[in-house]
């Protein structure tokens, strides 16, 4: 018995946007973190007489921006990977006999014989 029966006749739908998505998520990903990173260095470098109260509300911001930047990063890819799935091929479920239809048909009958 195989795991997964295709769907016979069902034609793939060619890939699209999707896969260009999942191939730009790591460089996006990897990019969009370091150019968020920029105003924290920035401060610590040029602010040399900065306050460090100034330099914590940079930081706390800028951690709010990244996690921010990773969980839009996720979501897109997570829909891309959807998508992708999707658009593969159908596959046919395994029949499975319901007992409840031995249930009804038996009463049917029963119920015809006593009419």
């Amino acid at each position: 018995m195989k795991l997964f029966n295709r769907l016979p006749g069902f034609p793939r739908t060619p890939a699209g946007k999707e896969r260009q998505v999942l191939r730009r998520l790591p460089a996006a990903f990897l990019f969009g973190t370091l150019l968020l990173t920029l105003p924290s260095l920035l401060v610590r470098v040029f602010a040399e007489s900065a306050d460090a109260m100034a330099v914590t509300t940079t930081d706390i911001y800028v951690a709010s921006l990244i996690i921010l930047h990773w969980t839009v990063v996720l979501t897109v890819g997570i829909a891309a990977f959807i998508v992708m799935v999707m658009k593969g091929p159908a596959y046919v479920a395994d029949a499975y006999p319901l007992q409840e239809m031995e249930t009804l048909e038996q009463s049917g009958k029963a119920h015809r014989q006593t009419r």
